[in-house]
């Protein structure tokens, strides 16, 4: 009994605190950020506001979950892009690895824009601790979810997100 009790004591600080890491942004204004995409063209963020509700994915090449939720993401994408959905997969990639991320998008055919912060600025205006974070921004500008972390079922709860912004 004493160390179901030991362990509920332990685990729920670092729960919470995950928590919490999820939903800083939730509720404030989307950070503007100008970043490249890998064409080398310029993005930024304000200019794309207002025409839909924008779902962003921050992550790596070398993170294993993050690869498997683009793959979900694209078919969100796909479905939804006519009906004013916007996405943008920001690539937390180093230097090191930056170079990977072109390859890697065109080989899965990915459709959706991709975008580079090599130096993770973008990543820490939106609070981005680790990858995989998914960000959705409403019509207005603000921030309506965010989450770390990625496990099989959470895009569900991300589309139908989506969806609800899309009606309104």
């Amino acid at each position: 009994m004493k160390k179901i009790l030991f362990i509920l004591l332990f685990t729920f600080p670092i729960f919470m605190l995950a928590q919490t890491e999820s939903s800083k942004n939730e509720g404030s204004k989307a950070p503007n950020f100008i970043l490249e995409n890998i064409d080398g063209d310029l993005v930024e963020l304000n200019e794309e506001i207002g025409g839909g509700p924008i779902l962003i994915s921050f992550w790596a090449t070398w993170c294993k979950p993050c690869v498997e939720e683009l793959v979900l993401y694209q078919k969100i994408y796909d479905e939804l892009k006519n009906d004013g959905l916007k996405m943008f997969a920001i690539s937390t990639d180093a230097e090191k690895t930056v170079s990977k991320v072109k390859p890697y998008i065109q080989s899965k055919g990915y459709s959706f824009e991709v975008l580079l912060d090599t130096n993770s600025e973008v990543a820490r205006a939106y609070f981005v601790r680790n990858v995989p974070f998914t960000v959705i921004i409403d019509n207005d500008g603000n921030v309506v979810y965010s989450h770390l972390g990625y496990k099989r079922g959470d895009e569900l709860k991300v589309k139908e997100i989506l969806q609800r912004l899309l009606k309104n």
